[in-house]
Formats: C-alpha cells, structure tokens, sequence
C-alpha cells in the first residue's frame, strides 16, 4: 500500500478537495483506496454526507484500547463512498479532545501507522487528510506516510502556514532519520488576480525543485461535487481543475517509481 499524508499548517487551502478528487481518480481506474479523516473537524467525513458529531465508531476510538490492532474493529470503522473500491476512515469532533486525553503515553504517535497495518493488503493507497495544526494526528500522519503533499492557495498569507509546514517536515525528517518525499501544489489558482499570479511565482522561485508542474485553478465543478457528495470525476464533465488533478496524480506516480528504482 501506498501512503500519501495530504497536509498543511493551514486551514482552507484545498486539503480535502485534493484527498477526494485524487481517491476518486485513483478508485476511476481501478485502484483500492482508503481515505483516512485525522481532522477533528471532519470535512472529509461530512463530503460523504457522515455527522462528525454522531458517529458511533471513528478514527477516535482507534486511539484507545489496543482498538489499531483489532481488524475486526476497524472494519467497522470504514464506510463506503460512492465508488465501490474507494472506502473511508471518519473522523469524530471527539478527536479534538485526543491532544489532552494522550498527552504523554508512549507510542501514540504510531497509532495510525498500527491501524493501517491490519489492513496493508486490503488496499493499493491510503489518503491521509490531516489537521492544520502541529499535534499527535499531524504526527500520525507523517509518520505513517511515504509522501507528503502539500496544497497550498496561492495567496500571500498561504506562504506562511507551506514556510511552518516544510519546517515540520524537515524536524520530523532529522528526528526520524529518513527523507520523505514531498509535493507542494499551488491551489486555488486564478490568473486574473494579480495576487495569484505574485504568489505563484514566489513559490516557483523559493520551492522550484518540490513544486507541482501546474497549479490547480479555481473551478466551481469541484465545488459542486462536494455539495452532492460525490467524486469530482462522477459528474461526468471533464473541468480544468480535474484535468489538473490527472496530470498532478500521473507526476506523484511517476514520482513514486523514480525513487523506488534509486531506492
């Protein structure tokens, strides 16, 4: 299985958007995927149409009694989605009482890392939708993942939170003695401001070697699949921002070969 963390220390920069267009692209050509909700505020688990609030079983309860090694627990964790071969972890509100209810024990880092090991043959990639803060699900996630990609709006105070998200990486890169490859993808994209334009040139300049090819533009498709609750690529037109979305998932492939032959 492939593990790829789709992150940022940012809110509102197209994290969720990139975990389901990319799962539905992957699942659209037969892949099995597993996409995984870390954030306590549960936008990927309410796309699919799921009340964070009320969720009986969730990412949550994976955090406590030796629930992550239980495969018969987990599966009833997972939900399906609107493609057969595409599944999802939820998360729970609950999640944001995680950071003080663990505070301190031992390896609560690697929980996640546990729970996709009960189902490491069941799927061909996992897709990870983290918090925009620093804590113990930002640490799961980067710990449990090959690949990190790093969406990122292409806007001035956007270059704050990709400068405090490349710091993470490389400290948990030093403490965890291993690279981790990572993709920063511009989003959010509209030619006709000024503002888009200066800050993707900024990235291009600072971020040149790590920076996706192309920027994902704005683009109200994406937009509409999420308010039905389906992948962008079942409304059954071909936009500009999913046909950004193939090309961006076709790099990250061709990325992920590239290593595995220098590895």
């Amino acid at each position: 299985m492939r593990v790829w963390s789709i992150a940022n220390q940012k809110g509102g920069v197209g994290k969720t958007t990139s975990v389901v267009t990319l799962g539905g692209l992957l699942g659209e050509r037969g892949e099995r995927v597993l996409l995984v909700d870390l954030d306590p505020h549960g936008s990927l688990t309410s796309y699919f149409k799921l009340d964070p609030d009320s969720l009986e079983h969730s990412m949550y309860q994976l955090f406590f009694d030796d629930n992550c090694k239980d495969r018969d627990y987990i599966g009833q964790v997972i939900r399906p989605t609107s493609l057969p071969n595409v599944h999802l972890l939820p998360a729970a509100t609950s999640l944001a009482t995680l950071e003080r209810q663990v505070s301190g024990q031992e390896g609560m880092g690697l929980v996640l890392s546990r729970s996709l090991a009960q189902v490491w043959d069941e799927y061909d990639y996992a897709l990870l939708d983290t918090p925009p803060i620093l804590g113990v699900l930002m640490v799961n996630a980067l710990a449990a993942c090959q690949r990190l990609v790093i969406p990122t709006q292409t806007e001035h105070l956007a270059m704050k939170g990709l400068e405090r998200m490349v710091h993470t990486l490389q400290m948990v890169m030093k403490s965890q003695r291993r690279q981790l490859p990572y993709t920063i993808v511009p989003t959010m994209f509209d030619r006709r401001t000024s503002a888009s334009v200066i800050t993707l040139k900024e990235m291009r300049q600072i971020y040149r070697t790590n920076l996706a090819a192309e920027p994902i533009p704005v683009d109200t498709r994406l937009r509409d699949a999420s308010h039905e609750g389906v992948f962008p690529h079942q409304l059954g037109e071909e936009s500009r921002g999913l046909r950004v979305y193939r090309h961006l998932l076709t790099a990250l492939d061709h990325d992920v070969e590239r290593t595995s032959q220098h590895a």
